[in-house]
């Protein structure tokens, strides 16, 4: 048996066990850094850090302060709070008071989070502030599960027996824990495996969101399948701003756990492009929509800058892609990511030019990102791995614990999402369909036996929904959602993901786009454009004051993004390329639940609100 496969089948049952593992080896040393804004209320915010020892001072009076208000093993008890320091410490009291934390997202109307606090049964909410309190105060009637709630910021709450503060909480724990000094190992030592640790709700394109169950030994199996992958050290220092109500932010900080390493934590994402800078993060997991708003953001300066520096971006964004190609093929081929001379020159002169600056943007030390939620484009892919910058693209769901690929360092692929986590068996169906089995696949969906079934095999084999291909060597790439995928009344499949990635690689205004053609002579698309990155190329053309939608409507944007459709259709089969388009009048947000909280699009939602443009995209169209 090799050392890989010894750490991950003699793994302890939970989370809560490796938790207390490293507590006991480095308790001195740094866990978690977190911001505090300055006294003053301006200037940057004051970054402040927890080691081991102190952190879990913290969660053992949150775990103690949880068996005092009567929460027993399995129990759930809701999460609902931006990523923050006070989120894991809270997870993890969770968990070390053997109950299980369920997720929600901060954004969720009061509708939906009580839907989510109901159907889970959910004992305690511990909410982040006053607008999350108010959410459950509006649904009380509805709740009588929900004993108490716990509040992390109480400015503008008022306490009484249902509501407490977090303080509180930890208090109550403290004096529990001096009559019951054992009560919270005590608690740890008797999870079991199949214990429910998380029950997350997809946030889902369509529908109810369902609960899915992860008991503790997903979570296990995910720290030490991370560990065993090499990619992450002791060393490291994550910037963690992503969801944790969130799968893919959740899985994070189990990996750290297991592999001790400095995790910093913020939220705020108007606040990554500052942090970034301050942190100086070695590895970073994100969306790919952080990293098409940066390379838009840098075209479009460059662009501002004038002509002759926007050539030069142009032609070194050009290296970086011929770059990464050659040196990634090289690697494979040899295991030697070498490229030619003159290449290699070329690449030394935009390095100094261009790429450069572009890490110092993400601190200047980030040795990988790791890219996951959907796909992201391979030319932005290639042209910041060309730059230095590695973004890892990783692939798994909600329902296999986020974490079932990724990309093995040096020998990262673009375009693919690497190879299986150690331990995770990958099957192509028939219909080219991905269809996973491994410790991370979840227990089933939480009250729902028949949604279960239609996912789950009695063999353990989950259906993914996803098409995707296997390379010899392992490799997998996603082609596209089994579902998303359509057929024009032509009889042709079209793949819309890929078409809309290959359209956000080209055009650099782009923010959101919906491929459409289902059942229709030929496909058409809705453009949401990059407002900064318009506005600025709207400056440049006396259009300076202009809205947004009053940008969009102008004809010179029309043909600014014809220009760019047609350079798309160049490259596409003729039954792909794009025939009409319509710009919205805004961008897909979250808010009008157009976007999940992970920013995936939800297709139905948005042709639904722009119902009339598709009518007039085909208005007078023959359909075979």
């Amino acid at each position: 048996m090799s050392d890989t496969q010894t750490l991950i089948e003699n793994r302890p049952p939970s989370v809560a066990t490796l938790f207390l593992e490293r507590v006991e080896r480095t308790p001195d040393a740094e866990a978690y850094r977190y911001p505090v804004p300055a006294a003053s209320g301006a200037g940057p915010d004051d970054w402040k850090s927890l080691s081991w020892g102190q952190a879990a001072e913290r969660v053992y009076a949150i775990a103690a302060g949880l068996i005092d208000l009567g929460v027993l093993p399995e129990e759930r008890v809701a999460l609902a709070s931006s990523t923050r320091v006070e989120w894991v410490l809270a997870d993890l009291g969770v968990m070390c008071a053997g109950a299980a934390t369920t997720t929600i997202y901060p954004q969720t109307n009061a509708e939906e989070s009580a839907f989510i606090l109901s159907d889970s049964e959910s004992k305690v909410l511990i909410a982040e502030d006053a607008a999350q309190v108010a959410k459950a105060r509006e649904r009380r009637a509805e709740l009588p599960d929900l004993h108490h709630v716990v509040v992390l910021d109480p400015a503008g709450v008022e306490t009484d027996d249902w509501v407490l503060t977090l303080a509180d909480l930890e208090a109550r724990g403290k004096a529990y824990l001096e009559k019951n000094a054992e009560a919270v190992k005590e608690r740890v030592a008797a999870i079991t495996a199949e214990q429910l640790a998380t029950l997350i709700y997809t946030s889902g394109t369509t529908g109810r969101p369902k609960g899915v169950r992860l008991p503790h030994d997903n979570w296990s199996y995910m720290a030490k399948a991370i560990a065993a992958t090499g990619l992450v050290t002791k060393d490291d220092v994550q910037y963690l701003w992503l969801p944790l109500a969130h799968v893919f932010g959740k899985v994070l900080t189990s990996g750290q756990i297991e592999v001790g390493h400095v995790t910093a934590l913020d939220g705020r994402i108007d606040k990554i492009i500052v942090n970034l800078p301050i942190v100086q993060p070695t590895y970073m997991a994100a969306v790919p929509r952080i990293f098409e708003k940066v390379y838009n953001g840098v075209a479009a300066k460059a662009r501002e800058a004038g002509g002759a520096k926007y050539k030069i971006f142009q032609w070194s964004a050009g290296v970086a892609r011929d770059y990464a190609k050659v040196t990634q093929d090289n690697f494979r081929r040899t295991g030697t990511a070498s490229a030619p001379f003159g290449l290699t020159a070329k690449h030394k002169v935009a390095d100094a030019l261009v790429y450069k600056k572009l890490r110092e943007a993400f601190g200047g030390r980030l040795r990988a990102a790791v890219s996951g939620s959907v796909a992201l484009a391979p030319d932005i892919g290639y042209f910041f791995s060309g730059a230095g910058i590695h973004i890892l693209e990783g692939y798994g769901l909600t329902e296999s614990s986020a974490a079932s690929f990724v990309n093995p360092g040096e020998a990262y692929r673009t375009g693919t999402v690497g190879k299986p986590l150690p331990g995770t068996e990958v099957r192509i169906a028939d219909d080219g369909e991905i269809l996973l089995r491994g410790p991370g696949i979840m227990e089933g969906y939480h009250r729902l036996p028949e949604k279960t079934a239609e996912v789950l095999e009695p063999d353990g084999w989950f259906h993914t929904g996803d098409i995707g291909e296997l390379s010899a060597d392992g490799y997998l790439r996603i082609t596209d959602r089994k579902k998303d995928l359509f057929k024009t009344s032509g009889g042709k499949y079209i793949a819309p993901t890929e078409v809309e990635g290959q359209f956000k690689a080209v055009c650099p205004f782009v923010s959101n786009i919906v491929v459409l053609g289902a059942d229709r002579n030929y496909c058409s698309a809705l453009i949401a454009l990059d407002e900064p990155a318009i506005l600025g190329w709207a400056a440049e053309q006396g259009l300076a004051g202009k809205t947004y939608a009053e940008v969009v409507a102008a004809p010179e944007t029309e043909k600014l993004v014809q220009g760019y459709v047609d350079r798309l259709n160049e490259g596409l089969q003729r039954w792909q390329t794009i025939k009409k388009f319509r710009l919205l009048p805004r961008d897909l947000d979250v808010e009008h639940g157009e976007l999940t909280p992970s920013l995936k699009m939800k297709r139905p939602v948005v042709e639904r609100t722009y119902q009339h443009l598709i009518d007039a995209m085909y208005e007078g169209s023959r359909e075979a």
